[in-house]
């Protein structure tokens, strides 16, 4: 992001480790935290890009690891 340019929203994610952007400037609704990255719109949907790379829900992905453990 340029210096110039302040940032204008943030990336979040929530329990099930799902991913989206917030303003900067409102607080988080309940349930979602701050992943740490801060830019433009299009800047934290291109680090989105990159980072969530699956989209199944936590609790999803850890009952499958379960089933494929118990067979």
């Amino acid at each position: 992001m340029s210096e110039q340019t302040p940032a204008t929203h943030r990336v979040v994610l929530n329990d099930e480790e799902q991913y989206s952007i917030w303003w900067v400037d409102r607080p988080l609704p309940a349930g979602w935290h701050a992943e740490g990255f801060t830019g433009s719109e299009e800047e934290c949907l291109a680090h989105i890009d990159t980072v969530w790379t699956d989209m199944r829900p936590a609790s999803l992905r850890r009952r499958m690891a379960e089933q494929a453990s118990a067979a």
